[in-house]
């Protein structure tokens, strides 16, 4: 669990954000600025890397990224009207809002890595799914190589007994080329 980020931190990273990035909404920096002079609300803010599993989620993206340029969603309802989500936020101050920040190399930021939390509505195996991938690609990678050296050592087999030396020496070669590949291979994992 990680430790809670305080209101002041907060508080510091908006007014950071707001001060180097443009908003594709400007009525985005509206609801920021009315966020920073309540820190009732800011208590149940939490800055998250994707609101699509959150029960209450607010989009905001800067004219560096590619991103929607804005997107509030509570529970099965979705606008892209600020002053809607504006009018929520006034409504529900104590509920929580999560919050994903679209802005380029945000996460190298040490103002936004202090205050981006986990997702604590993600299902683990979304958080988990790049490392399935890799998984899955070193499994394939060892499944072909497995294949590739069975192929290998039954055509050597076939040589040996049809006393072909030139075939027999080629495909050894190519059996050892194989073999260093796989180690070199294992060792970069």
């Amino acid at each position: 669990m990680s430790t809670p980020i305080s209101v002041k931190e907060k508080q510091d990273f908006i007014q950071w954000f707001l001060r180097r990035y443009e908003l594709k909404k400007r009525e985005s920096v509206w609801i920021f600025k009315y966020l920073l002079t309540h820190a009732s609300y800011l208590a149940h803010i939490h800055f998250v890397r994707d609101v699509r599993y959150c029960p209450r989620g607010m989009i905001v993206s800067t004219f560096c990224s590619n991103n929607i340029a804005f997107r509030y969603h509570k529970m099965h309802i979705v606008t892209d009207d600020p002053d809607q989500t504006f009018h929520d936020i006034r409504l529900n101050k104590y509920e929580p809002l999560y919050i994903q920040l679209n802005f380029n190399y945000g996460e190298q930021h040490p103002l936004y890595v202090t205050v981006l939390e986990d997702n604590p509505f993600e299902p683990t195996n979304h958080i988990n799914r790049k490392n399935d991938a890799v998984v899955a690609g070193n499994l394939l990678d060892h499944i072909i190589y497995t294949k590739r050296k069975n192929i290998l050592q039954h055509q050597i087999d076939v040589a040996l007994d049809e006393n072909d030396r030139e075939l027999f020496l080629q495909l050894s070669s190519e059996l050892s080329r194989l073999e260093r590949k796989q180690q070199d291979n294992l060792r970069s994992i």
